[in-house]
């Protein structure tokens, strides 16, 4: 399950902005990947604090997270074919809330001892690639079994002619002439003086001698991706999976951010889900409710014997232990819920009508057409 976004924030509902955002400050700083270096785990929490924040600071999607939660972001986005937008960048979050400071600006210096944003070479050099999302849609079948599915997107991949640094083969990588390799430049504004990244080297410090020819110097190009993706059993509308290095390449050769696929279950046409619970209905004629008997239903693995009592009333409900979803958890499988309809003939021929009239006669529905229970119950209107 989603962690809960006041829970990772650790505020209450009812928190004001000010307080939000102190919040999401004191966590960004104590779980920073700069701040943690190798540390996954922390990497992982300054993410989802970041998520957390970027949704909660924002009054309409507040509100909607308010009243639906996480469901109010998992709404199908109709495909599966093609991948979509990255997610907002946590770093591009965290450069928000200190006052747009971004790698090597003076925040960083403050809290990190001037390490520099997202890479492990510093000063904007070496930086993280972003996270990408796809949304994948799996049929209701394959989301009860499970499946292995290959998706394709394009994404920025690592040059392969300079292996990611920019600079063409045979060539080097010089300290920027405009910085002197500080990756910042100081501008006068009257009394003041202001520190800003270097618009050649782009706070990185250095610069290509001659650019490579096949990126241009960015040290990434555009490909289109292939790879598997395993699609565990269980999975519901707005689950994610996350595929670690399958995001975009890191610029200047950094490592690359992640890939999460969301998962769109497409609705089926007998079964309705709630979660690894399955609903449906199935119309039976009178007579078999009349007389009872045995009926052959329809499963997501298959078929099975369901008994219909003699006697059965319109909307009883039937219930099959584990024919439902397996649960992602583990351990145990949902139920298969079965309502039935008692159909009645819209048509008869003169036989049948015959049959029908000495049956109501039989049984005294002309004297009591309405049911016994109810009558007594409503007698007193009719004194």
């Amino acid at each position: 399950m989603k962690e809960d976004y006041y829970e990772l924030l650790g505020v209450s509902r009812q928190a004001t902005q000010d307080e939000l955002k102190k919040a999401y400050r004191k966590m960004a700083v104590k779980y920073h990947p700069d701040k943690n270096p190798g540390n996954q785990e922390a990497e992982e929490k300054f993410k989802k604090v970041s998520e957390a924040y970027e949704v909660l600071k924002d009054e309409q999607k507040r509100a909607a997270y308010d009243r639906y939660g996480h469901a109010a972001f998992s709404g199908g986005s109709g495909g599966g074919s093609s991948a979509g937008g990255p997610f907002h960048d946590p770093f591009d979050i965290f450069s928000e809330v200190f006052g747009g400071a971004g790698a090597g600006g003076s925040i960083f210096e403050e809290f990190f001892g001037g390490s520099g944003g997202r890479g492990a070479s510093g000063r904007g050099g070496a930086q993280r690639g972003s996270d990408l999302r796809y949304d994948l849609e799996i049929s209701l079948e394959e989301a009860a079994k499970g499946i292995e599915k290959e998706i394709s997107f394009r994404k920025p991949v690592q040059c392969s002619r300079c292996g990611g640094n920019g600079a063409e083969p045979g060539t080097g990588v010089v300290t920027c002439p405009t910085c002197g390799g500080h990756g910042q430049v100081t501008a006068s504004k009257g009394f003041f003086s202001v520190r800003q990244t270097c618009s050649t080297c782009h706070g990185s410090g250095k610069k290509v001698e001659k650019a490579c020819t096949t990126c241009g110097g960015e040290g990434r190009v555009n490909e289109t991706t292939k790879i598997k993706v395993k699609v565990p059993p269980g999975v519901d509308t707005g689950s994610k999976l996350r595929s670690a290095n399958n995001g975009e390449a890191g610029a200047g050769g950094g490592p690359s951010g992640d890939l999460y696929i969301v998962i769109h279950v497409s609705d089926h046409d007998i079964f309705e889900r709630q979660e690894e619970n399955l609903f449906c209905q199935i119309p039976i004629k009178f007579t078999l409710a009349t007389l009872g008997g045995t009926i052959e239903v329809p499963t997501l693995i298959g078929k099975a014997s369901l008994k219909i009592p003699s006697g059965t009333q319109s909307g009883t409900t039937f219930r099959l232990k584990g024919k439902g979803l397996p649960s992602l958890r583990g351990g145990y499988f949902g139920d298969q819920m079965i309502r039935v309809k008692i159909e009645v003939p819209t048509s008869l021929n003169s036989e049948q009508r015959q049959k029908l009239e000495e049956f109501a006669l039989a049984c005294g529905d002309a004297d009591e057409p309405v049911g016994k229970t109810f009558f007594d119950k409503a007698k007193r209107f009719f004194d």
